[in-house]
């Protein structure tokens, strides 16, 4: 008797069905149970962690806790990096080697290596992949390889309100002001004054603020629409929905 080619069909595509929808709540059950905050740290052990911050699940390279300071209602993402000193293991005195303040948001993958001191302000937000180290490579002796010369270290300073784009990397000794962007990309080292717009590799200030004429050179868009303060949460889901069916309507 010939095989029923469709029959065989539907039940190898029921099968992937019901193996997706298994891998795929198992993942989320893993990620929810793998999360790391104040009150369900695992094994790793900060400093301090603040009430509502998270890491998500899976993290990445983390080690040095004992030195390493996440202030509350902080969001970081799954492989970020957080390392305070050049290895595991070391004692590095009685002082907090890297601090992240209230609010702060690290994109995914993002790195954050502290071997000298690192603090990044309160509500500065990071996009993916952003790069931020306190040590860097020297090269001093031609004959010997890079990666076997003793590093350098220089303290950073990242500013409250700021904003890294994606891929953005801070070299040791930055030295950030408030409210400062970082375009994505960029490569920053050195001082960046408060309320300035940063761009390039090396990064240089292609925008900055002055109180009496405002942003210079001056922006190109209009300001966005603030939300009224009397709008709720509902109106806005609301919004968002009729806006998807809109463009549904639109699109065919």
């Amino acid at each position: 008797m010939p095989r029923n080619r469709n029959t065989f069909s539907s039940l190898a595509a029921w099968r992937r069905r019901v193996v997706a929808h298994a891998l795929q709540g198992g993942w989320r059950w893993a990620q929810r149970a793998g999360a790391v905050t104040a009150e369900h740290q695992g094994k790793l052990r900060f400093r301090r962690l603040g009430e509502g911050t998270r890491l998500a699940f899976p993290q990445g390279t983390v080690f040095g806790e004992r030195w390493i300071e996440i202030g509350a209602c902080c969001i970081i993402a799954e492989q970020v990096t957080l390392t305070a000193g050049m290895l595991p293991g070391l004692d590095l005195g009685t002082e907090t080697v890297l601090t992240l303040g209230d609010g702060v948001v690290l994109g995914r993958g993002s790195h954050v290596i502290a071997d000298a001191e690192v603090t990044i302000g309160s509500d500065t937000y990071c996009g993916p992949y952003v790069y931020i180290t306190s040590t860097n490579h020297s090269y001093d002796d031609p004959d010997e390889p890079v990666g076997r010369q003793w590093p350098r270290s220089a303290p950073v300073s990242i500013g409250p309100g700021c904003w890294l784009g994606t891929g953005a990397v801070v070299l040791p000794g930055a030295r950030l002001g408030r409210n400062v962007v970082v375009a994505a990309g960029a490569v920053v080292r050195g001082e960046v004054p408060d309320h300035s717009v940063v761009a390039g590799a090396p990064a240089k200030v292609v925008r900055s603020w002055d109180p009496e004429n405002g942003w210079q050179p001056p922006l190109r868009t209009p300001a966005p629409v603030p939300i009224p303060e009397d709008v709720t949460p509902e109106q806005l889901a609301a919004l968002a929905e009729w806006e998807v069916e809109q463009a549904g309507t639109a699109a065919s």
